[in-house]
């Protein structure tokens, strides 16, 4: 691609709106100047994907959890995804296999930080002496 055709791509960037008027003249002068666009931040982590956001529920659970972090990840309630995996190890057992798998390889959702333990006791209030 020459310099001509990836000018007129910026041009037709910024008649669309894409580009603001600086990012157009930025673009523009590393064209000309002939210099590579700056590389990502190699230090920035990319986003989580959703298979890494899963985490078995500490709050919603009945046996290990799988089914509430399942409800946390998506948009079906936790009693959609315990009834499907009733469903599916009424057929062949599979179920049963992919819910073990899932409490054993899934991480548990972090503990917040409201836990009995971490409570803060405040001391008794001194009564005020009868007069």
């Amino acid at each position: 691609m020459n310099v001509a055709d990836e000018l007129q791509k910026l041009q037709t960037l910024r008649e669309q709106g894409a580009l603001t008027e600086e990012e157009f003249t930025q673009a523009k002068r590393r064209v000309l100047d002939g210099t590579p666009p700056p590389a990502a931040d190699p230090g920035m982590a990319r986003p989580p994907s959703a298979l890494h956001q899963l985490r078995r529920s500490t709050t919603d659970r009945w046996i290990g959890g799988v089914c509430g972090g399942l409800a946390n990840m998506s948009n079906l309630p936790s009693w959609s995804w315990r009834i499907l995996f009733l469903l599916a190890v009424l057929l062949h057992g599979f179920g049963l296999l992919v819910y073990l798998l899932l409490w054993i390889f899934v991480p548990l959702q972090a503990q917040v930080s409201n836990s009995p333990g971490a409570t803060i006791h405040n001391p008794p209030q001194a009564t005020p002496p009868n007069a």
